[in-house]
């Protein structure tokens, strides 16, 4: 399955859902699927059809294809605790997550855009795979080389207009160009408005 490259702002109105902040505003102003029209008569949705589109919904806001989102999934059901606690860790440890989260992109589609450009080193070592996971103690750095280039010598204003929320996990420091994992991300630090038990009773079907 190819990757969804609509434009952010209709795949936020599809799923009803701000999956990035330059949607916030537009989707104030308008509501309903795009092509919908406005008076048309839309039946109460079915339980099947609300677990599809929570599940939709998160796939599309971390950017994975439905087959690497599935076996996130499959993971997460075979550990210890709560299946669905458990997928938005694995979701939050991703690699192209961390950046964004960090704030060095403002967007997840731009992070992951970065990583695969080879512009971070991971623990010395140069990485190109977005859906790399992270664990305590790995440090994320930006290539000397790439710290010249013209995106990376405005980084601090790039993180002080994305305003990255304290987490935690995550320690980021703009004018080093670092990135620390220190710790596991909890529930509260995820994505606000998130069911993920929609997303398990989805997949347990």
């Amino acid at each position: 399955m190819a990757r969804d490259r609509s434009p952010i702002v209709k795949q936020s109105r599809r799923e009803g859902y701000a999956l990035h902040r330059k949607a916030v505003k537009i989707m104030a102003r308008k509501s309903g699927i795009p092509g919908q029209h406005s008076g048309s008569r839309q039946g109460k949705p079915s339980l099947y059809a609300i677990q599809l589109r929570e599940k939709q919904k998160v796939r599309r806001l971390y950017g994975l294809l439905e087959k690497q989102f599935a076996r996130l999934m499959k993971e997460a059901s075979r550990r210890e605790g709560l299946a669905g606690e458990n997928l938005l860790q694995l979701l939050e440890l991703r690699l192209d997550n961390a950046i964004y989260r960090a704030g060095f992109a403002t967007s997840r589609r731009q992070a992951r855009q970065l990583v695969s450009h080879g512009h971070f080193l991971l623990n010395g070592r140069r990485v190109d795979i977005p859906s790399i996971r992270l664990k305590s103690g790995d440090e994320i750095v930006v290539r000397p080389k790439s710290q010249k280039s013209g995106y990376f010598t405005n980084l601090e204003n790039v993180i002080a207009d994305a305003a990255p929320a304290p987490l935690s996990w995550l320690k980021a420091d703009g004018k080093k160009m670092t990135v620390s994992i220190t710790g596991f991300p909890k529930r509260e630090e995820a994505e606000a408005g998130i069911n993920e038990q929609l997303i398990v009773e989805y997949y347990s079907r």
